[in-house]
């Protein structure tokens, strides 16, 4: 494999610090570009065989996890004779600084990729604070 190959290749998370999963099999960390502009943060994660009723998306103690189930393709009359791709869902978690403004996240999912805006807070406007007298 190709120094190239081995940083693409689909890497199965341990996830033995968080809570007992509730579904057996394996767990994959969704491939994840981020790109950032004047206005956003844009995240673009790979999540083969998942559709916007299959994933899930949490924020908590500014915390933004990513979770993505996916199923076995069902073949009537087939048997599986070799597997090279595993199938397994997807679980990957990225903390967010101040910058994010929380109210205003937003996500789609096309093609089993994932994008998210993490749009930025505006900084806070200087303003005249009135004096008054006692």
């Amino acid at each position: 494999m190709s120094n190239t190959e081995s940083k693409n290749a689909k890497q199965e998370t341990d996830r033995s610090e968080k809570a007992e999963r509730t579904r057996s099999g394996r767990v994959y960390l969704p491939l994840t570009d981020i790109v950032e502009t004047q206005e956003d943060i844009w995240m673009y994660a790979d999540m083969p065989g998942v559709d916007s009723k299959s994933v899930e998306l949490t924020l908590e103690d500014n915390v933004l996890t990513i979770e993505g189930f996916v199923g076995p393709e069902p073949r009537p009359q087939m048997r599986l004779v070799r597997a090279e791709y595993g199938i397994g869902d997807f679980h990957r978690s990225f903390t967010l600084n101040e910058t994010v403004d929380r109210d205003k996240i937003g996500a789609s999912i096309q093609n089993g990729v994932l994008k998210l805006r993490l749009p930025k807070a505006e900084p806070a406007k200087a303003r005249k604070i009135e004096v008054r007298s006692a």
